[in-house]
C-alpha cells in the first residue's frame, strides 16, 4: 500500500474487483443458460413428435420428389388409426434421398412428417448438440470452469456424432 493512500482505497478496490467477478459470473452464466434453453427450444419442435408418439400417425414415406427445401412422397400407415396419404412433406436434409423409404411420424394438423426411430430422435436433438458445443466455450472461457466446459463439449460432440452415424 502507498503511504499517502488511505486504507479505505484498498478495501474499496477489493470490493470492486469482487463485484466485477460476480457480475462476470452472473452474465456468463446467464448467457450459457440462454444458449442451452435455445438449443432445447430449437430441438423440441421436432423431438416432441418423434418421442411422444402415442396417438400420432406413424408410417413410412417413399420419397418420390425433392425440391430445394423439402421432399415429398406417399405415406403408408403403420399405426392403428393412421390414414394413407398420397402426398406428405419431409424436410430435405443430407440424409433424405429420392427413391428411399423412411419411417416417419405425421405432425398433427397437416401433411408434414418427421423421421422417427433412433435416427429421428437423434436428428431432432441436433440443435441441442450445437448449443452444448457453443455453451462449452462460454462455460470454459467466460466462467473459467474448464472441466465443465469439456464435459459440455464432449456431450455435444457425442450427440452430433451419434446423429451423423445414425442418419
Amino acid at each position: 500500500m502507498i503511504p499517502a493512500m488511505p486504507a479505505s482505497a484498498s478495501s474499496s478496490r477489493r470490493a470492486s474487483v469482487t463485484a466485477l467477478r460476480w457480475g462476470r459470473l452472473l452474465a456468463m452464466g446467464a448467457v450459457a443458460v440462454l444458449i442451452l434453453i435455445a438449443g432445447v427450444w430449437g430441438s423440441w419442435g421436432s423431438a416432441q413428435h418423434v418421442m411422444l408418439t402415442k396417438g400420432r400417425e406413424s408410417g413410412t414415406i417413399r420419397v418420390t420428389r425433392c425440391g430445394a427445401r423439402e421432399c415429398t412422397g406417399p405415406f403408408t400407415p403403420l399405426s392403428a388409426g393412421a390414414r394413407e396419404r398420397r402426398r406428405v412433406v419431409i424436410a430435405r436434409t443430407v440424409a433424405v434421398r429420392k427413391g428411399r423409404t423412411y419411417t416417419v411420424v405425421v405432425k398433427p394438423g397437416g401433411d408434414e412428417v418427421v423421421r422417427s426411430g433412433p435416427a429421428g430422435v437423434l436428428y431432432a436433438w441436433v440443435p441441442l448438440g450445437g448449443a452444448l458445443l457453443l455453451a462449452s466455450v462460454v462455460v470454459a472461457g467466460g466462467l473459467r470452469m474448464t472441466r465443465a466446459g469439456w464435459v459440455l463439449a464432449g456431450l455435444g460432440a457425442a450427440l452430433l456424432t451419434a446423429a451423423f452415424v445414425a442418419l
